[in-house]
């Protein structure tokens, strides 16, 4: 899901479009007109930005041409009654439009961000990236994963990578087939929560011409093209119960049939799967088939979160500050102290994506050779614990007056809030307790979120 911008004049229009949105899982930020939209350009980052092409004040062009500048990897789409526009945005949407329409523009937006990262990252070769001796990071944790990888790289074994959001799952899956027998052959990636059931099942299976409308031509799924190679399901326990079924029978029988088809395909692929969810207490609750969960979970490797890996922190930092000063033309001599110390203590819920989007963000915002505590923006919280404010001998202080129980909680909320961004699954996570009852606290202890940050709940497993 991504951080998305919305810059329309139209209160009605936006504020629906911000509520489907958000209601699909994406960070979504308002803007009544252009000038706000742009002084938003100027505090942060946003995946995509929407804007409508005319609007009072600075337009839908300033609004490109700013996003541009600024962040030059942003996708911007330009919502206009005018039909076609050729304005050097990435797509354009004919007002009126419908939500689907509109969802599936930002999701190849999405698309194609990751993928332009994803050839960032390779510009050297396959081998190069995924040797384990250029994998970052020295600590224990991760060299406990490495260790598992080496020995299992080489099998056909199917390999499940659990861990949370953004500790490099994706990373150690492409480690795993471009050191096995198969790295000659294709490694192919689909992310089984960006995708809508029927989709993600042409996506994996392929369909035929006329399977379902609008299916003009036919399409080879994502098991075939990686034949002979392997095949990374990211978000693994979001696929349905049908979904389920038809990756079981693969793994049992190698073969499937298209959306629409009565020919069987066989396949010979390697699976490696990935979740940030916990699979065994799905199939508890019956949630995901038990079958499939004992076929998918031969090797288990648990990566690490980045708060456990401090080690690795300074070192993963100076990679994406060599990195992202490249892209952004930016000469940077480093990190300052104060800033090594910020990123040292900060818990880091979103762990190396946040990491690395953090560097970005302070690359942009910086003006100087080093990059600064003020630059990273990491929050309140952690800007007070590098700054040596925060006595450590007490995470509570209780006044000799005493002080209710309430405004405890409702602290302990407000912190955990801040440092995670204000994502909910992320501080309750901090918090150790589960999205709903972190959703039910912020409802009856009345917690407001800051203007431009909406709810965020995660859907309960």
């Amino acid at each position: 899901m991504g951080r998305i911008l919305i810059a329309d004049d139209h209160d009605a229009l936006r504020r629906g479009l911000a509520r489907a949105l958000t209601s699909a899982s994406h960070e979504v930020e308002e803007a009544p007109n252009g000038n706000q939209a742009i002084e938003r350009l100027h505090e942060g980052h946003f995946d995509v930005v929407l804007s409508d092409l005319k609007m009072g004040g600075s337009d839908g062009l300033d609004v490109l041409r700013t996003t541009k500048a600024l962040h030059p990897s942003t996708a911007v789409i330009l919502m206009t009654a005018f039909g076609s526009v050729h304005t050097g945005a990435f797509d354009y949407v004919q007002k009126p439009f419908e939500i689907e329409e509109m969802e599936a523009k930002i999701e190849k937006a999405l698309e194609m961000r990751r993928m332009r990262h994803e050839l960032d990252y390779l510009r050297h070769t396959q081998n190069d990236i995924y040797d384990f001796d250029r994998i970052i990071g020295n600590s224990p944790p991760l060299q406990r994963v490495l260790g598992v990888v080496r020995k299992v790289a080489k099998s056909n074994t199917t390999v499940l990578i659990r861990g949370e959001t953004g500790t490099g799952k994706e990373l150690i899956a492409g480690a795993i087939h471009h050191n096995s027998l198969r790295a000659a052959r294709n490694f192919v990636k689909v992310n089984c929560a960006a995708l809508p059931e029927t989709l993600l099942e042409s996506e994996l299976f392929g369909h035929e011409k006329g399977a379902y409308t609008g299916a003009d031509r036919q399409r080879i799924g994502r098991f075939e093209q990686a034949d002979g190679g392997s095949l990374f399901l990211d978000e693994v326990g979001d696929m349905s119960a049908a979904i389920q079924a038809k990756i079981l029978r693969v793994l049992q029988e190698h073969e499937f049939e298209r959306l629409g088809g009565t020919r069987t395909q066989k396949v010979d692929v390697r699976l490696i799967t990935a979740t940030n969810r916990d699979l065994s207490q799905m199939v508890a609750s019956g949630q995901f088939r038990e079958d499939l969960y004992y076929r998918l979970n031969v090797v288990s490797v648990e990566m690490p979160p980045l708060r456990e890996r401090k080690e690795d922190i300074l070192p993963l930092a100076m990679f994406f500050v060599k990195k992202f000063s490249g892209e952004l033309k930016k000469k940077l001599d480093g990190i300052d102290q104060d800033a090594q110390k910020l990123l040292l203590r900060y818990n880091w819920p979103g762990n190396i994506r946040e990491l690395e989007n953090s560097i970005e963000r302070a690359i942009l915002m910086t003006e100087s050779q080093f990059i600064s505590s003020e630059d990273l923006r990491l929050g309140e919280i952690a800007t007070t614990a590098a700054s040596g404010a925060r006595e450590a001998s007490s995470l509570v202080r209780i006044p000799p007056s005493g002080v209710p129980l309430e405004e405890i909680e409702r602290s302990a909320l407000m912190e955990a809030l801040k440092m995670s961004n204000w994502v909910q699954k992320d501080a309750a996570e901090l918090l150790g307790i589960s999205p709903r009852v972190m959703n039910y606290k912020i409802k009856t202890l009345r917690i407001e979120f800051p203007r431009g940050r909406r709810p965020m709940v995660a859907a309960a497993s």
